[in-house]
């Protein structure tokens, strides 16, 4: 008799699930902190690359959740998880000033404690870890190649125009001239 899921399966699935509830979570989220200050928000956001960006997380999860391997690797696997309790982290410091589209509020509080005493932006190290994790954990190397390609020109776009309006507020410029993007004294 054939079964119709391994433990693999369960494994990518709710690996997959997992990642699909969190980025559906955030979306709600950044919504709510979007309309909550509008009016901060106007004209303040990287428009373009926000759905394609969108388009490569659920190409990622998608991909992962029909094509992955039934035997994961624990290494890739735990290094996904590790990266979630810092993302946590990121959304609680940054509260009702983060969001999703790359929009940063007029007037913005420039938050320098956490992961930003050391980097310009923690979330994006966290995003990149993930969209490479994921699909390595259940081997699908060319799925994690493509994304972090996809992701890394994506990103660059984006950070360009976010750090755009970012160094135009003084408070950010000052505290964050000097330090990396990603890595604490690398990148």
């Amino acid at each position: 008799m054939t079964r119709l899921f391994t433990r693999g399966d369960s494994v990518r699935l709710a690996a997959s699930a997992a990642m699909a509830l969190a980025r559906l979570a955030e979306l709600v989220y950044s919504r709510r902190n979007m309309e909550r200050h509008a009016e901060r928000h106007e004209g303040r956001a990287s428009r373009a690359t926000y759905p394609l960006i969108v388009a490569v997380h659920t190409i990622v999860i998608a991909g992962t959740l029909l094509r992955g391997s039934r035997r994961p690797s624990l290494g890739w696997l735990v290094l996904l998880a590790s990266a979630q309790p810092l993302r946590l982290w990121v959304l609680l410091l940054l509260r009702d000033r983060w969001n999703a589209r790359g929009s940063v509020p007029a007037g913005l509080r420039v938050e320098t404690r956490g992961p930003y005493a050391w980097v310009r932006h923690p979330n994006y190290a966290i995003v990149i870890v993930e969209l490479l994790a994921l699909p390595m954990a259940f081997r699908l190397r060319a799925l994690a190649g493509l994304a972090a390609i996809a992701n890394g020109i994506l990103l660059a776009v984006r950070i360009r125009d976010e750090e755009r309006l970012l160094f135009a507020e003084p408070g950010y410029r000052r505290h964050f001239a000097t330090k990396p993007r990603f890595l604490p004294r690398i990148l």
